[in-house]
């Protein structure tokens, strides 16, 4: 495949292991030297177990953010260097002619199908432009259980069929049984009709991707037939909220750095996000059946995040699994506020702790494993920094009512412990840990700086410094709202509350000052408790746990003023938090706006349903999918009667 800028199974390994050593081996060397500093600085007058416990926390928490900052950096340089030779791009199978089929399939439960018909219109149009479009299906897949949607979705179904003639193209199946949740609806069509294609190219409701991208999607699948999924970088756009919008232009100033990150030290051995990816279906259906995990939910049950683990089975079977950065045009949604975002995150760390049973599995690649602990730690992390924030409040309210102990009790001697500082140390400590966190921020905008076309698109150099300025201050004071969150997630998990997997919200909807209220009022108590101590007993420290002291009594108000659609729109009149998708739309998401705008009147109007009937699906014989015998999957909590395996059903 050298001819396709894919590199040999061999020539693969070997610069994995070239790569992966230098990530791991600076990430390491990075946290480290932080661990040391901050070693010095606390044991300069005796280090107490409860500091000890606080370096502990101090070193996991450094190691994580130092692999977001070479990460970063990893990305900046293959981004100025024009790219990776090593990761599949679509320079490499432009023109490509395509030989196997695509479906592509879309999931949906209880959504609005309005938008999710808006969405499938525009990717469809965009895919008839294609001089490839004949080799693609699009299959609606429905676990809708509210009737009334029901009979929308099949309205708007024949609509479209209808608009875009597309009989024995375009199909709609909805489930009566939601066995298994969006990974069972996916299963069920791979049984069912998976059989007539090669690949899937997998949406989410409100996922749009360019016929251009399909294509080229399909074409790196044949080309390398070793690869099992490969991933795009889904970029959210079409919200107008202010929140929204900060999300928005930081994902879109950075993402495409930390995805070519990813790619670089990752290489075949990439993730799943769930969506707007490719997967080539038979290996799908032989290795990536998802179990159901012993034990009672939360943490037993359906597996809800199902995405990594689909990677981890789909490298554990032998294949590929590939980030593609650079083929843009591919675009997601993100939640308009605090509290709906903070409800996605709430399913999110549910999903992501279930993958604790699925870590001892034999036979996973190593990073998999990796992937799956990633996960896991971007949820733990949360609880992690509060308790760091909490043990060195707790220290320095001690040391200031104590006071410094010149004499021991029984010592005795005519010379004091004079108390010792380590300024040096600790100016350094505070510099690094400055650059670590926002160099990944400053590079994602030196990059847009240097290219003319990007720099036009966030509003030319000095909107886009300010609109930098204005997310990392909204980001710094949401930041302990969200910490404490995921705390209280990963807490309630863990002591066995579950939590439901509905459709989420996806329209810029505004919060109340009661529901921001009734949401917030212990982030408020707790920042004005933790303050209130602080200025009694170490008043000097209370600056620096300002940030963190400020996000927390004012984060009701940060939510409501975030949520309002007439901020968001009022950044875009001064030109901030612009995206380049907002400056020069493409004509999908265009489509796209229109259509929500208009209405189903407008949008979709009434047809004679009869004229258009059910369309035969593609005839294919069945796949089985069901779940391997997978050694290893346990109960981590001896609490709970432990599980050595899962046997298949079949």
């Amino acid at each position: 495949m050298a001819e396709l800028g894919w590199l040999d199974g061999e020539g693969l390994r070997r610069e994995a292991r070239v790569r992966r050593a230098l990530f791991f081996g600076l990430t390491l060397a990075t946290s480290a030297f932080a661990g040391l500093l901050m070693l010095d600085i606390l044991r300069a007058n005796g280090l107490t177990p409860l500091e000890g416990v606080s370096l502990m926390f101090f070193f996991a928490l450094f190691t994580w953010i130092s692999g977001a900052l070479w990460t970063a950096v990893a990305g900046f340089l293959v981004r100025v260097t024009g790219g990776d030779p090593a990761v599949p791009d679509a320079d490499s199978v432009r023109g490509r002619k395509l030989r196997t089929r695509t479906a592509i399939v879309m999931p949906i439960c209880n959504e609005d199908p309005v938008r999710v018909m808006a969405g499938l219109d525009a990717i469809w149009s965009s895919l008839a432009a294609e001089p490839e479009q004949h080799a693609f299906d699009l299959f609606i897949l429905s676990d809708t259980s509210v009737p009334e949607i029901a009979a929308g979705e099949e309205r708007m179904w024949r609509t479209l069929v209808a608009r875009h003639g597309a009989a024995g193209r375009i199909f709609y199946r909805r489930r009566t049984q939601r066995t298994g949740r969006k990974a069972g609806n996916i299963a069920d069509f791979v049984r069912n009709w998976g059989g007539a294609y090669e690949c899937m190219i997998v949406l989410d409701a409100d996922s749009v991707v360019s016929g251009r991208t399909m294509v080229t999607l399909a074409r790196l699948m044949e080309a390398n037939p070793r690869a099992g999924i490969i991933q795009s970088l889904p970029l959210p756009v079409g919200r107008e909220t202010l929140f929204a919008r900060l999300v928005q232009f930081a994902s879109r100033l950075n993402g495409p750095m930390l995805a070519s990150g990813l790619a670089f030290w990752q290489l075949g051995e990439g993730n799943y996000w769930g969506h707007n990816a490719i997967l080539r279906i038979r290996p799908f259906a032989a290795h990536c059946a998802m179990p159901r995990l012993p034990g009672p939910a939360p943490l037993g049950g359906d597996v809800l995040s199902h995405d990594f683990v689909e990677a981890a089975f789909m490298r554990r079977a032998g294949y590929e699994v590939w980030m593609a950065p650079g083929l843009g045009e591919s675009w997601e949604e993100v939640p308009s506020n605090v509290i709906d975002f903070a409800a996605r995150d709430r399913r999110w760390a549910q999903g992501n702790l279930q993958h604790m049973k699925i870590l001892p599995v034999r036979g996973l690649h190593w990073l998999s494993r990796i992937h799956l602990l990633t996960g896991i730690a971007s949820y733990v992390t949360s609880p992690a920094w509060l308790a760091v924030l909490v043990i060195s409040s707790i220290i320095t309210c001690m040391a200031a009512v104590r006071g410094h102990r010149y004499f021991e009790p029984g010592a005795y001697t005519l010379f004091p412990n004079w108390p010792e500082s380590r300024a040096g140390e600790i100016v350094s400590l505070l510099t690094l840990t400055v650059i670590v966190l926002l160099l990944p921020k400053l590079l994602g905008a030196i990059l847009a700086l240097m290219d003319r076309s990007l720099r036009r698109g966030f509003g030319g150099a000095r909107r886009l410094l300010q609109s930098l300025l204005v997310e990392q201050v909204f980001s710094m004071l949401l930041a302990p709202a969200m910490m404490v969150f995921h705390s209280s997630f990963v807490v309630r998990t863990l002591l066995g509350y579950s939590t439901g997997w509905d459709a989420q919200p996806r329209s810029d909807r505004g919060v109340t000052y009661r529901e921001a209220l009734a949401r917030h009022k212990w982030h408020m108590m707790l920042g004005c408790v933790w303050g209130g101590v602080i200025l009694l007993l170490a008043p000097d420290f209370i600056w620096w746990m300002m940030p963190v002291l400020a996000g927390l009594v004012i984060s009701a108000l940060l939510t409501v003023w975030t949520s309002r659609v007439s901020l968001g729109r009022l950044a875009r009149e001064r030109g901030l938090l612009l995206t380049p998708e907002e400056t020069a739309p493409p004509r999908e998401l265009v489509a796209v706006a229109q259509s929500v705008a208009a209405g189903a009147t407008k949008a979709f109007p009434a047809i004679d349903t009869a004229a258009v009937a059910a369309p035969a699906v593609p005839a294919a014989a069945p796949l089985r999918m069901e779940p391997l015998p997978l050694e290893g999957l346990r109960n981590p909590f001896r609490s709970r009667p432990p599980v050595t395996g899962v046997r298949s059903t079949g």
